[in-house]
């Protein structure tokens, strides 16, 4: 009798090993820390990059990581700065506040005027990306 696909225990693949997988974002990162803020090339490169990682996510390329069956009690707490932060980062941008109260956004623009730091953040979004593509 056939297990169903979400059942069945899959082989991994050599390709799905941290050492090979930080090297490929992290050059990914770097292409994309090259290219200019809000340029066609920068938008099309981030479309490209994250359909392909939402190609692979729906796919079942990828095995799966099993997901907690519960979320400790603590969790919670985790909430709590995201919720502050989209409130923040709303508030400021519906009442288009400015200068007097920019958003964070706004904040982070002269970081990510240097290419070093535009590369960790790729390197930052890359890498929650394909921990969400794993699960």
């Amino acid at each position: 009798m056939e297990q169903p696909h979400e059942i069945a225990a899959e082989a991994p693949r050599v390709w799905d090993r941290p050492v090979v997988v930080v090297p490929v974002l992290a050059c990914l990162s770097l292409v994309g820390g090259q290219l200019p803020s809000f340029s066609t090339s920068a938008n099309l490169y981030t479309i490209g990059t994250g359909g392909v990682l939402v190609w692979l996510g729906l796919s079942h390329r990828v095995p799966r990581r099993p997901a907690p069956e519960r979320l400790r009690s603590g969790a919670i707490w985790w909430v709590l700065p995201v919720v502050v932060f989209g409130v923040f980062e709303g508030a400021t941008f519906v009442m288009a506040a400015g200068d007097d109260f920019p958003t964070f956004s706004r904040l982070a623009d002269p970081l990510l005027e240097d290419s070093l730091v535009r590369s960790a953040a790729w390197f930052a979004w890359l890498a929650a990306f394909w921990g969400l593509v794993r699960r």
